[in-house]
């Protein structure tokens, strides 16, 4: 026993390497690409760039995406986490990693191209595909593929935003990876190497730069039980238009699906050029002064659509960083009520921002854990868990009270098996009706005869 829990420690070890190296290099490689055409070479820029180009950029990245993706078989056109989910959930085949080279480009394109979407899904994804390559070199049983692939999507969260232990909490609740010894030791190994590595790169700062921030009166947690709700409400309304919006173009080709996708974002990108790649800028600009009520809205509204299109028209990037971008924009727009309106108000700036933020991805995500964890890892600071545990159980609440269990990860999956077992159908009919044919004709020829 002792033996096997060594084996696995040891190719969590290995997990972790890879998975922190790849999630670095598509880091890397995004960032220099914006350094390289954006205006005054600064990563995210995109407000900077004259409308024209704002609507073009994305509309291009979209026709470029699609007709990369009509050369590729069907098969290899499943990306992201949706992809690892259906392998975790279903293990009905090992992860090929030629769709993880197709997440990479393509997350590569979708992203520097101005689109809605984060870095971090596709991450995820090339976490969790490293265990094919350990596989081709090592003789892996069907549960050590299981765990690896497991310990690779955390390594990969808690690279990306050097909070660990919220990527091994991913795993268990997005994933459902079972907690046991043998199970948990590879994933917390792994998630450890991940974030030894990203800290070795870029520091030892959270990904994103938090002030000291705290709650100024008890009397607030009621504002922020109202947040939460409303987050929920929201996170609610977004997994329903993502899954409609999946619904809806799953039977459309690629290129006709991502175009849509690249002008929804062009035009609402005039109003609002922040929602244009992950948008991490605009998150810091929150923590540090409001942005505005108006700018604040705007953005709400415009991440809103273009996320919930983008991603629902299946882009290969992910919803983690959107659904940050959401509950950031969310809390500001309540901390602007509440300076204005609220009579006892003396909180820190930006603290309602970051708790609108845990709140929203735990609803969206269906996460909660996984959103504290990472609230007090990227703060710091445990004075605001009391009010985040508060705004994360309340949005929790009144996302389950509208849609069930349903997270977006599993609606988009929903749709995919819906289409599956569709074209099986016609596929049996089909046969079915050939083999009719065929009847007949026998039938046909032996009475001619």
């Amino acid at each position: 026993m002792d033996k096997l829990l060594f084996r696995i420690a040891l190719l969590g070890v290995v997990t972790g390497l890879m998975a922190g190296i790849l999630v670095i290099l598509f880091r890397f490689s995004i960032e220099t690409s914006q350094h390289y055409f954006l205006p005054d070479g600064q990563v995210g820029n995109y407000e900077a760039l004259p409308g024209w180009a704002r609507f073009s950029l994305p509309v291009l990245g979209a026709i470029v995406l699609g007709l990369f993706y009509e050369r590729l078989p069907a098969r290899s056109r499943s990306v992201g986490v949706v992809h690892v989910l259906n392998y975790m959930r279903f293990r009905k085949q090992k992860l090929p990693f030629a769709n993880a080279v197709v997440q990479f480009f393509g997350g590569l394109i979708a992203i520097i191209s101005g689109h809605s979407v984060d870095r971090e899904g596709p991450g995820i994804h090339l976490g969790a595909a490293n265990v094919t390559l350990i596989g081709r070199h090592i003789n892996l049983t069907e549960d050590d593929y299981y765990l690896l692939a497991a310990a690779g999507a955390a390594a990969a969260i808690a690279a990306a935003y050097n909070t660990p232990l919220a990527g091994v909490i991913f795993v268990i609740e997005v994933f459902r990876v079972r907690y046991a010894l043998n199970h948990i030791v590879p994933v917390i190994i792994a998630s450890a190497v991940a974030t030894v590595l990203s800290r070795l790169m870029y520091g030892h700062n959270p990904a994103f730069e938090i002030p000291a921030i705290s709650i100024g009166s008890l009397s607030e947690l009621t504002v922020i039980m109202l947040m939460g709700a409303l987050i929920g409400i929201l996170a609610a309304a977004f997994i329903y238009l993502l899954s409609r919006t999946a619904q809806f173009t799953i039977s459309w080709r690629p290129l006709y699906a991502f175009v849509v996708a690249g002008v929804v974002t062009g035009l609402l990108a005039q109003w609002s050029p922040e929602i244009m790649g992950v948008s991490y800028d605009v998150v810091d600009r929150m923590f540090q002064s409001s942005p505005g009520v108006y700018a604040l809205f705007v953005l709400l509204a415009a991440k809103f659509i273009a996320t919930a299109v983008s991603v629902g028209v299946r882009l290969p990037g992910g919803l983690i960083g959107p659904s940050l971008i959401l509950g950031g924009a969310v809390g500001g727009l309540t901390e602007i009520l509440v300076q204005n309106w609220f009579p006892v108000y003396e909180g820190s700036a930006g603290f309602y921002a970051m708790i609108g933020m845990v709140a929203m991805m735990g609803a969206i995500l269906r996460a909660p854990l996984t959103a504290l964890i990472a609230l007090m890892e990227l703060t710091g600071n445990l004075n605001i868990i009391l009010p985040g545990m508060i705004a994360v159980i309340t949005a929790e609440i009144a996302t389950r009270s509208l849609i069930g269990d349903m997270s977006a990860f599993t609606a988009l999956l929903k749709t995919q098996h819906e289409r599956e077992a569709a074209q099986v159908a016609v596929t049996a009919q089909l046969a079915e009706e050939k083999a009719q044919e065929e009847a007949q004709a026998e039938k046909q020829a032996g009475n001619d005869k």
